[in-house]
C-alpha cells in the first residue's frame, strides 16, 4: 500500500513516556463533548484537546507482496498548539503550530510479516523547530521483481529482519513557511531467501548489512493545514549520503524531490496535484532503490535506479462534513534519463470518502479503493493520501 514504505521504516516506541498530559483547569473549564459547538454533527476535536483523546487508527494492508491480506493498528495521539505571537524587524508575527502527534503501530499480515513501532512529531515552538522521531523492529516477508535478459521478470519472496530508526530537525527561517535542517535514517537489516543461493542481483554483503545516511532537507509549506488541506503548496527538496565513515557498509547518494498543491476549483470541490521523483546514485542495496509509490500499485513493484510521478485528486464536499474523492496517477521506474521512456507508464485511479472528524484539526477520515496495473486495493486514510 502507498504509505506502507513510510510507517514500515519509520517508527520509534516512544509513545507511551511522550503521551499528552491532562490540563486539570482545562477539563474543569470545558465539558467534553462529542458533538462539535457549531453544527452539532460528531466531532473529537474538544475530545482530543481536553482529554488526551485517542485515535485508533485501522489500517487494512492489502499490499501484495505482504500476503496480500492483513491489518495493522495506529493509536494516535494529537496536541493542539496555539499559534505564536513575536516580532521581526518591527512586525507582528503570527507563526502557526502544528499539533503535536505521538503514535505508535503494530501490524500483520497473512504471510507472519509483523512490525511494531512507534514516533512522535513535535516542535520547540518559540525556536521555531520541528523535529521527527520515528523506529521500529520488523520481521518482514516480502515479494520482489526483476527483470532478467533472457528470462523476463521473476520474483522472489525474502524474509526481512529490521530496525529502522529515523530522525529529523528543521529549523524555521524568518518565512515561518520555508525550514531546512538534517536528517538521519539508520536501517540494521537481516535478509535470507527461501532459494539454496542468491539471485544475481542480490550480493552477500546484503545479506546482514548496515545502512547509515546523514542528509539535509529543505523545505516549503504553506498549506492551511497538515492533515486535510484546502489550499496552499508544500514543496521539498532533500538528499542522503551514506558511506562508511558514518558507518554504513554502502556508498551511495539519494536525491528526493516533491511538491504537492490544493486549490478550492469551486467552494465545494477541492482539486490537488502531487509530484514527486527519486534519484539512486552509487550502489545501495536492492532494497533501498526507488519505486513507484501510488495508491493501487504494490509497493516494490516497478523499481529503478529514479522515479518520476504525478497524481491528481478531487474531493468533493457534498454534504454537510462528509466527502467524496476521485484520483488518478501515473508513474516511471527507470535506470538511465536515457532510456526513461522505454519502460511502459504505470498508472492507477480510484474513490473514496471522508468525514471532517476533528474541525479545529482540519482532520478528515475515511477509506479509498485503487486500482493499478494488476488489481484492486484498499486503504483506511488518515488525514490525506499525500500526508507529510
Amino acid at each position: 500500500m502507498q504509505k506502507l514504505n513510510y510507517i514500515l521504516l519509520l517508527l520509534i516506541l516512544i509513545i507511551c513516556c511522550n503521551a499528552i498530559k491532562v490540563d486539570a483547569q482545562d477539563k474543569e473549564k470545558h465539558k467534553i463533548s462529542m458533538k462539535d459547538s457549531l453544527d452539532h454533527a460528531f466531532d473529537m476535536s474538544d475530545y482530543m484537546i481536553y482529554s488526551n483523546g485517542l485515535l485508533v487508527v485501522p489500517v487494512p494492508i492489502t499490499e501484495p507482496s505482504l500476503g496480500g491480506i492483513g491489518g495493522a493498528l495506529v493509536p494516535v495521539f494529537l496536541k493542539k498548539r496555539d499559534p505564536i505571537i513575536d516580532t521581526v524587524n518591527g512586525k507582528v508575527r503570527v507563526r502557526r503550530i502544528n499539533p503535536d502527534m505521538t503514535g505508535a503501530l503494530g501490524m500483520y499480515t497473512a504471510n507472519n510479516s509483523w512490525l511494531l513501532g512507534g514516533f512522535r512529531f513535535g516542535t520547540f515552538a518559540k525556536p521555531g523547530i520541528t523535529y521527527r522521531v520515528m523506529a521500529a523492529y520488523g520481521d518482514l516477508n516480502l515479494t520482489f521483481y526483476h527483470t532478467f535478459p533472457r528470462l523476463g521478470e521473476q520474483s522472489f519472496n525474502f524474509n526481512f529482519k529490521t530496525v529502522p530508526i529515523y530522525v529529523q530537525t528543521l529549523k524555521q527561517f524568518n518565512n515561518p513557511n520555508w525550514s531546512a535542517g538534517i536528517q538521519y535514517l539508520f536501517l540494521d537489516t537481516k535478509i535470507s531467501l527461501a532459494a539454496d543461493s542468491l539471485p544475481s542481483f542480490v550480493s552477500k554483503k546484503e545479506v546482514k548489512s548496515t545502512v547509515s545516511q546523514l542528509g539535509g532537507v529543505i523545505q516549503y509549506d504553506g498549506r492551511d493545514n497538515i492533515f486535510t488541506p484546502n489550499k496552499g503548496v508544500r514543496a521539498e527538496a532533500d538528499f542522503f549520503w551514506s558511506g562508511s565513515a558514518i558507518g554504513s557498509d554502502y556508498n551511495s547518494w539519494r536525491i528526493n524531490y516533491s511538491a504537492i498543491g490544493y486549490t478550492p476549483i469551486t467552494p465545494k470541490f477541492i482539486g490537488g496535484l502531487r509530484i514527486e521523483g527519486q534519484q539512486s546514485l552509487g550502489k545501495p542495496p536492492f532494497y533501498m532503490l526507488p519505486f513507484i509509490d501510488l495508491r493501487g500499485v504494490p509497493s516494490a513493484r516497478y523499481q529503478g535506479n529514479a522515479t518520476l510521478l504525478s497524481e491528481v485528486e478531487t474531493r468533493w464536499d457534498f454534504y454537510r462534513r462528509w466527502s467524496a474523492v476521485f484520483y488518478g496517477g501515473t508513474g516511471l521506474a527507470y535506470d538511465n534519463w536515457s532510456n526513461m521512456f522505454e519502460n511502459p507508464l504505470v498508472y492507477s485511479y480510484g474513490t473514496g470518502f471522508r468525514y471532517l472528524i476533528a474541525r479545529k484539526f482540519g482532520l478528515r477520515m475515511g477509506a479509498d479503493v485503487a486500482h493499478g496495473p494488476e488489481k484492486f486495493a484498499y486503504y483506511i486514510v488518515f488525514g490525506s493520501s499525500w500526508f507529510r
